[in-house]
């Protein structure tokens, strides 16, 4: 099973709090790394994905990225404005999703990076993405090799792919890259206001309808000075 994916939700809304001082004169997602922001990074991987359409959510220094985006004419942007109240992961994507149409759409994090393995890793998503089974599949990366990411992982999988959080007391095997592609009914019966997406997939995970893929590439957390000269780094290595 596989689905057209055409339209990404690009989440560039976060005060990037951790990524200081890099970013005190502009919004994390303008950050460069190896001279290129992370917001084109994003978008130019989206692009050679095959898709065609990009939902990017706004808030602290919301003008700055309006006005970088404006000059990119490769693909079609619409803005989610969040500059009245910061809604957090899972009220960003609610608010955009009249924005985002009926079909399952890819949602991205804008410090997320990584190399290439065999193949496109967004086309692999595409391709393995199952409605009729799932309401999001999460691309997954090792947590001993990520760049960026020093904690003890996020999810265990199966070997269908189905996700389960990380008891307390264990180290997983898997970090979520906060890059995914998402059911459109994920949200229905959602928090109003600001609220987490992770409230969203333990939901999914209640119901076994939440799914992931192994990244096999090299996956980069770019979000705080360390994490940038990680990815600075391997890129320059490349």
């Amino acid at each position: 099973m596989s689905v057209k994916v055409d339209t990404v939700m690009v989440l560039a809304a976060g005060l990037g709090t951790r990524m200081r001082p890099v970013n005190q004169q502009k919004p994390k997602p303008l950050v460069e790394v190896g001279g290129r922001t992370l917001l084109d990074r994003v978008l130019d991987r989206c692009i050679a994905a095959g898709i065609s359409r990009a939902v990017v959510n706004v808030h602290y220094k919301a003008d700055q990225i309006i006005a970088h985006l404006a000059t990119r004419t490769d693909i079609e942007i619409v803005i989610s404005d969040e500059r009245d109240a910061l809604l957090d992961t899972g009220g960003g994507i609610a608010k955009a999703l009249p924005l985002l149409g009926t079909k399952p759409f890819l949602s991205h994090n804008s410090d997320s990076l990584w190399i290439e393995g065999m193949g496109s890793a967004i086309e692999r998503l595409a391709h393995q993405f199952d409605p009729a089974r799932m309401d999001a599949l999460l691309l997954m990366a090792s947590a001993v090799t990520a760049l960026g990411y020093s904690g003890r992982g996020d999810f265990t999988m199966d070997e269908d792919g189905r996700l389960a959080r990380r008891d307390e007391s264990r180290v997983a095997p898997f970090v979520w890259t906060g890059v995914q592609i998402v059911h459109p009914r994920l949200f229905e019966g959602c928090p109003q206001g600001a609220f987490s997406l992770n409230v969203l997939l333990n939901r999914a995970i209640e119901a076994e309808r939440l799914y992931g893929i192994r990244h096999d590439g090299i996956w980069m957390h770019v979000g705080s000075p360390d994490g940038l000269a990680e990815a600075e780094a391997q890129l320059m290595a490349l």
